[in-house]
C-alpha cells in the first residue's frame, strides 16, 4: 500500500476518506465536538493603540487581568501591517500547496534541527498521530537562520523574515508591559531571558474526513514564554476555561497572545499558562502560525526574587530554559503540564 510510506499528513490523506487507525483517539480523549461552548467574548480583546499614550496604566492593568484570569487575550492596534498579515498568510499556503517533493526538502524528524518539517508533535516518541504537518522555524537573530529557511516559494524569506522582525517588536512592547503590569522594573523580563529566542511554525491542518475521532493538536500549555498566534478565518483553536472548552473564533487582523510555562514561572504562579488544543473539520483546510517567543537555551529562568514573600514563597527551583525544553518536547503532548516536575524539592 503506496500510502504507507507517506512522510506527510497532506500526500498520505490524497483521496482517502476515512482517519487512519493511527490518529483515531480512544473515546475518552476525543474531542467532543458538541460540548463546546462558542462565545465571541470567549477571551479579552486588548486595544494596545495607546500603550505608549494617556491610556497606559488602564491598558497595563487590562493586561495584567487578562494574564491573570484568562492567559489567553487577543490584541488589535499591534503594529503589525495588515498587508503583512495577509501576505504571511498567503505564503504559508502556498507553501504547503507546492509539489511533494519540493516540501520534502525541508522534511526532518529531529526535533533539535532549527528549521524543518514534519508533521504531527514528535514522531520519535509519540504513540497516536496529530492531524497536523508543520514548518518549524528558528528566527531570531534573523540573519543566523534564514538561509536555512525555503527558498520556495521564491519571496519566503523575505516575506517571512520581515513578518518575524515585526512581531518581534509588538513581542518586546508587549513584554514590557507584562513586566509592569507584574510590578516588576520594565526590562525586567527581556533581561530575564539571555540572549533571547523566537522560533515559528507554520501550521497546516487539512480537511479530515471524521474530525470528531482527532485532534490537529489535543490540549496542552505552551514551553516557552508567550505565544503569538495568527490564524486564518477558519475556527480551531479552543481554551480551557472552568473546566469547560470554549472556541476562539478568529477576528481579522488581530493575534492571540498566550502566556506561556516560562511566565507562569517567573510571575511566580501569578500569571497561568493555560491548555489549549486544536480541532479540525470535514469541509476546510487551517492555517495557523504562531511564533514562540522563548528564553535563549542556557538562560536560568526561575521565580522573580520580588514576586517571592513568606505568603508566597518560590513555586518553582532555577533551570535551564534547555533542560526544559528538552523535557516538554520527549514527554509529548501530556495534559499534565511539564512545569510539576520543576517544584521545589
Amino acid at each position: 500500500m503506496a500510502t504507507a510510506t507517506k512522510l506527510l499528513l497532506t500526500d498520505l490523506m490524497s483521496g482517502v476518506n476515512h482517519v487512519p487507525s493511527n490518529y483515531v483517539r480512544p473515546i475518552s480523549d476525543r474531542p467532543n465536538l458538541s460540548d463546546v461552548q462558542i462565545s465571541d467574548a470567549s477571551i479579552p480583546l486588548i486595544d494596545l493603540k495607546d500603550l505608549h499614550g494617556h491610556n497606559h496604566s488602564n491598558i497595563i492593568k487590562q493586561i495584567g487581568l487578562a494574564c491573570q484570569t484568562d492567559g489567553f487575550f487577543q490584541l488589535k492596534n499591534h503594529g503589525v501591517p495588515e498587508e503583512m498579515i495577509k501576505d504571511m498568510l498567503s505564503i504559508a499556503r502556498e507553501f504547503f500547496k507546492l509539489p511533494e517533493s519540493e516540501r520534502l526538502k525541508m522534511y526532518s524528524d529531529d526535533p533539535s534541527k532549527t528549521a524543518r518539517l514534519s508533521t504531527s508533535f514528535n514522531v520519535r516518541t509519540e504513540k497516536l498521530s496529530n492531524w497536523r504537518d508543520f514548518l518549524r522555524l528558528h528566527c531570531y537573530p534573523l540573519e543566523d537562520y534564514v538561509q536555512e529557511w525555503p527558498n520556495n516559494p521564491p519571496s519566503f524569506r523575505e516575506q517571512v523574515g520581515e513578518y518575524c522582525t515585526s512581531v518581534r517588536g509588538l513581542v518586546l512592547r508587549l513584554l514590557g508591559a507584562i513586566s509592569e503590569s507584574l510590578g516588576l522594573e520594565k526590562n525586567y523580563i527581556v533581561e530575564a531571558l539571555g540572549k533571547q529566542g523566537q522560533h515559528m511554525a507554520l501550521n497546516y491542518y487539512p480537511p479530515c474526513p471524521e474530525p470528531e475521532l482527532t485532534y490537529g493538536l489535543p490540549g496542552h500549555t505552551d514551553c516557552n514564554l508567550v505565544t503569538i498566534l495568527l490564524q486564518d478565518d477558519v475556527p480551531g483553536l479552543q481554551v480551557l476555561r472552568n473546566g469547560k472548552w470554549v472556541a476562539v473564533n478568529p477576528i481579522p487582523n488581530t493575534f492571540i497572545v498566550n502566556i506561556g510555562d516560562m511566565m507562569q514561572v517567573i510571575s511566580n504562579d501569578k500569571y497561568k499558562s493555560v491548555l489549549h488544543r486544536a480541532v479540525v473539520n470535514c469541509n476546510s483546510e487551517r492555517i495557523s502560525i504562531p511564533t514562540f517567543y522563548c528564553p535563549s537555551p542556557d538562560a536560568v529562568i526561575g521565580p522573580a526574587k520580588d514576586l517571592i514573600s513568606h505568603d508566597q514563597p518560590a513555586m518553582y527551583r532555577n533551570f535551564t530554559y534547555a533542560e526544559y525544553f528538552e523535557k516538554f518536547w520527549n514527554r509529548g503532548l501530556a495534559t499534565e503540564c511539564c512545569l510539576d516536575l520543576f517544584k521545589p524539592n
